[in-house]
């Protein structure tokens, strides 16, 4: 098993003075890193995919950042916004020799509420439509779109795996996968390796965090379980950390942070890399 790392738990935003931290990354033992670009134009491309290389790295993945008017779920003008930008995201993919763009890209985080059947139709719709065009821009680069279900505070739109599937089934395109996540599993899944197990091949991307958002293993999380349904389904992609600490105010207002729960964020990333390096072994 391939193991990654998110640079919220660094970082936020990623810029081109961020590239810094990729050696200390590559010094834990990491082999790939899921970079967000949260803003077109924060880092330089090139620069960036010279320094992963430098440092014995890969871009495992891009995670997208949305908030505010990135909503393809949205009025028209939010969701050209969020198109535009997940075109961006499509193309920084293709530059860093990356073939995965991940995250809850067919809707702004945080938008969570109820909404009318009639509207869930339509809102639907427009996502699927929106999905159709991206994953047309997305093959021709070569780049795989996931989408991440997300718990009830953060989105009414996708919070369970099965939700993904039915996406993927309507849009109709090879290039759309399904991203899981420990974290939000824990909360509205009935069973985190079901879940696992029915996303099966389509299973593209997984984020590990425990149920505080915190180091893996320290917490209740299933990980005999979530390891077992991934060597069933033979998924051999990267197990990427993403964890949050107080350290980093963005990332942290995002994920709701307000105490850590561990001494620093290196902290996290060697404990939580050794306990899942030692899980994948047994």
């Amino acid at each position: 098993m391939k193991f990654g790392v998110n640079t919220f738990l660094f970082t936020s935003p990623f810029t081109d003075e961020s590239t810094g931290i990729l050696k200390m990354i590559r010094k834990i033992g990491f082999d790939g890193v899921e970079i967000s670009l949260e803003n077109v134009g924060d880092f330089d491309y090139g620069d960036t995919l010279k320094a992963l290389k430098d440092n014995g790295l890969v871009c495992c993945s891009v995670c997208g950042f949305f908030t505010g008017d990135r909503d393809l779920r949205g009025n028209q003008s939010q969701q050209d916004t969020s198109k535009r930008y997940i075109m961006e995201c499509i193309d920084a993919c293709f530059a860093l020799e990356c073939d995965l763009l991940a995250g809850p890209f067919y809707s702004a985080i945080g938008r969570a509420r109820k909404e009318t059947e009639e509207a869930k139709e339509e809102q639907w719709r427009a996502v699927v439509n929106n999905l159709k065009e991206l994953c047309s821009y997305a093959q021709k680069r070569g780049v795989y779109l996931a989408l991440e279900p997300m718990n009830r505070c953060a989105t009414d739109f996708m919070n369970i795996c099965g939700q993904a599937i039915d996406m993927i089934s309507d849009v109709g395109s090879p290039m759309l996968k399904i991203h899981l996540d420990t974290y939000h599993m824990n909360i509205e899944e009935k069973s985190a390796p079901m879940a696992i197990l029915d996303a099966g091949a389509d299973l593209f991307d997984i984020h590990v965090s425990e149920n505080d958002r915190g180091t893996p293993g320290t917490g209740s999380i299933d990980w005999k379980g979530i390891r077992d349904a991934l060597v069933r389904t033979g998924y051999d992609r990267y197990v990427v950390i993403e964890a949050f600490t107080p350290e980093i105010p963005v990332g942290g207002l995002a994920a709701s942070i307000w105490r850590s729960t561990e001494k620093s964020n290196v902290d996290l990333a060697r404990k939580g890399l050794s306990f899942l390096k030692a899980l994948f072994a047994e």
